[in-house]
């Protein structure tokens, strides 16, 4: 297999020198793209297989030289494994790119090819589809990407673009502008820092395009059920007398109806990636842009007490009207810089802000009868947010005697000003319907006058400091890290100004160890203890000791596992214990504290590769006791985690049909255990089973790559409960038609 080297100076993607971030629009150069995907979706109409029909990619066929992954630093590239869904390796934080049989965590990374083989709309369709670990209710139309990750709740707003915090859409990312998704299970407060939201279970980062060697002009046309169509064009070019000089521009629209019943949804994404090569010096831009605009998205309902759990209804059915509406703007500039000081060492910086504009007007029903009669209000918000972010660090390699040493230093800045505006209740009177049937009124008017609630400013601050030690020939490594960390919150009354209360100024310090023995070419043994940092509470004035300021609380994770690497197919298998403690005013005392704990052991067997020359498979089976082990009320200590599945497994398999060629058929099948709605596990939803089939046909048209997909998401239509981000029930994904068609020119 091809490997990612790890004996010359680290490589990570890097560095930065502006301070501000411009308000830039790409508008004119996204309406003449729109123009050449309207005339590329007339010529892909032309093929008879297509008909009109397409969806969201940006693969190259089987006929196309596949470009490798290209990584900043070092010229170095991060390989694709055998069956090129996945990369060999990954970033690790400041620790630099690691070959994955190299890293003593848990992680996968996704290539550009599977990501777009997926036609994701998102970046939870990638990261969920086939990792046992990574846990998504699939419910169609939520207002924002909702996931766990080892059985904890991770926040979408903690993703992060080319290691750099802050710099992803701050709800829903659009996947066509990066080249790969990394995975990190479990926390990981040493490798990149505190996640401003708090995310324990694991984190997201986003690997953003870069031109390769040879020039790419890709269109893709797309087709959703129910008439959800749009199209992505993809463009690369280097210049330069050693082709020293890349620019890399993306840009995507989808418009139409979803298939959920009223649910309609446009998207715009533009994003322009620039790069340079020089001997010693490295530089690279990222400016990107995009909006989702949503009607009659999913909040779900929650259970009136006494009211049990109705059998579910057509899964394209939605309860909030087709008048309720979402809409999220972001931008975002990020810039980086890298130099080799020697051979061995290599600075780096960067720096990244954006801009999150959030407007909705949503309700949450709750349903009061077994009949399925539900009542419903609308909210509403117009948040405001600004995030800026900054990395600059040194990683190096060296050698005392027989002992090697991959060290990396670093320093990270946050802040994030948030801004809450919303209103309640724009009704005089909830709305009366039915799950069965909901029947609706015509739209209410909007306040004119949208209240400002609360502004809050966070700032993170940390210094990091970590050292690989190598051994017996580099097949015994021992890394010690620990990590700083200062978290400074100040909030407000967003209308009057005045401080809500005492400023929130807390320190931490984070360490981790972990090892890993390659016992052959093959085996790979690790373990690791890490730290994951969340912010503390200020005790409520309700509380006898209000006003008490908590230090950041710590997530804890121990980790044993090994790796097999059979040259074209891979498996990982991993024993875990993560302890997540948590907050509340205790009934006797009165005393605010972090005196609650949960408690996640778990099992995790994974795979991927080419198992023959024309198969790929990919999946695995996770199991997550996730209890609560300390808790306010008694009653609940030794329950399941509210929302969380004890069992997943899942299976991803690909076959090139040798009598066809450049036909691929491809299956994917999800099992769910049943999770509870409830802290005392008296009230569950029951587990589900989907299946989901698909082909794709890889061929030349016109001279030029032509590849043909098509995919049906739960296939048998199967209505089942779900629990969505904001309160107890919805309605999993109803069957789902897929369709696109990519042409290389």
């Amino acid at each position: 297999m091809n490997t990612v080297s790890t004996d010359h100076a680290p490589s990570t993607p890097i560095a930065c020198v502006d301070t501000r971030v411009p308000t830039f629009t790409l508008n004119r150069t996204a309406a003449a793209i729109r123009l050449g995907l309207a005339t590329g979706a007339l010529a892909l109409a032309a093929t008879p297989a297509l008909a009109q029909q397409a969806s969201t990619d940006d693969s190259e066929s089987d006929v196309t030289t596949l470009q490798s992954i290209t990584v900043q630093g070092k010229s170095e590239t991060v390989e694709q494994y055998a069956g090129e869904q996945v990369a060999s390796g990954g970033r690790m934080g400041f620790l630099g790119d690691r070959d994955f049989m190299e890293t003593p965590f848990s992680a996968i990374s996704y290539t550009e090819k599977y990501i777009a083989d997926q036609q994701a709309h998102d970046i939870i369709e990638v990261i969920a589809k086939t990792d046992p670990s990574v846990f998504s209710s699939r419910i169609a139309g939520e207002s924002q990407e909702s996931y766990s990750i080892r059985g904890l709740d991770s926040s979408v707003s903690d993703v992060t673009i080319n290691g750099l915090a802050g710099m992803a859409a701050y709800y829903r990312n659009s996947p066509e502008m990066y080249e790969r998704i990394e995975v990190h299970k479990g926390p990981s407060a040493l490798l990149n820092g505190m996640p401003p939201k708090g995310s324990a279970g694991g984190t997201v980062n986003l690997v953003t395009k870069r031109a390769g060697e040879d020039p790419l002009t890709r269109l893709t046309g797309t087709f959703s059920s129910e008439s959800h169509t749009g199209g992505h064009v993809d463009i690369g070019r280097r210049f330069g007398e050693s082709n020293q000089f890349g620019v890399r521009f993306n840009s995507v629209y989808r418009d139409g109806e979803m298939a959920i019943e009223g649910q309609e949804k446009r998207v715009t994404m533009n994003s322009l990636g620039l790069d340079w090569r020089g001997e010693r010096t490295r530089l690279s831009a990222d400016l990107y842009q995009s909006k989702d605009q949503a009607n009659g998205l999913t909040r779900g309902l929650t259970l009136a007490s006494g009211v049990d759990l109705p059998s579910p209804p057509d899964p394209d059915v939605t309860w909030n009207p087709p008048w309720a509406f979402y809409e999220s703007t972001d931008k975002g500039a990020m810039v980086r810089g890298e130099f080799d000081l020697t051979d061995n060492l290599t600075t780096y910086a960067t720096l990244g802000t954006s801009k999150t504009e959030l407007d909705t007007n949503m309700g949450v029903g709750q349903l009061y009868n077994d009949a399925g009669d539900f009542s419903i209000n609308f909210s509403g918000v117009a948040d405001r947010m600004r995030r800026k972010s900054a990395e600059i660090g040194l990683q190096g390699n060296a050698e005392t005697g027989a002992v090697g040493h991959q060290f990396a230093i670093n320093a990270t800045y946050y802040n994030e000003d948030y801004r809450l505006n919303g209103f309640r209740n724009l009704l005089p009177v909830a709305w009366q319907t039915n799950i069965y049937n909901p029947v609706w009124g015509p739209a209410p008017e909007l306040p004119s006058d949208i209240m400002a609630i609360t502004q809050t400013d966070t700032k993170l601050t940390s210094f990091g400091l970590a050292d690989t030690l190598s051994f017996a020939e580099e097949r015994l490594q021992l890394t010690l890290g620990v990590r700083r960390q200062q978290v400074v919150t100040d909030s407000y009354n967003g209308s009057t100004g005045a401080r809500l209360s005492k400023r929130y100024d807390e320190d931490a310090t984070t360490p981790a160890v972990a090892i890993l023995f390659k016992a052959t070419e093959q085996i790979s043994l690790y373990a690791n203890y890490i730290e994951g940092l969340s912010q503390g509470s200020i005790a409520p004035n309700t509380a006898d000791n209000a006003g008490e300021v908590f230090a950041p609380y710590k997530t804890k994770q121990r980790e044993v596992g090994v790796k097999f690497d059979l040259g074209s197919f891979a498996h990982t298998l991993s024993v875990y214990e993560i302890e997540r403690p948590s907050s509340y005013t205790d009934p006797v005392t009165n005393v605010f504290s972090f005196g609650g704990e949960q408690r996640n052991r778990g099992v995790e067997w994974g795979f991927f590769g080419a198992p023959l020359d024309d198969v790929r498979l990919m999946g695995g089976i996770a199991y997550s006791e996730a209890e609560i082990t300390k808790a306010s009320t008694a009653a609940n200590e030794g329950q399941q985690a509210v929302g969380l599945p004890e069992w997943q497994g899942k299976l991803g398999a690909e076959w090139d049909v040798p009598m066809l060629s450049g036909l691929t058929l491809t299956a994917n099948a999800t099992s769910v255990s049943e999770q509870y709605l409830n802290a005392d596990n008296s009230l569950k939803i029951p587990g589900y089973t989907v299946f989901d089939l698909g082909a794709r046909h890889s061929s030349n048209a016109w001279g030029h790559p032509l590849t043909l997909r098509a995919a049906v998401t739960n296939v048998g239509n199967k209505a089942y409960w779900a629990k969505p981000h904001y309160s107890s029930l919805a309605l999993g994904a109803p069957r789902t038609v897929n369709l696109s068609a990519t042409i290389d020119f």
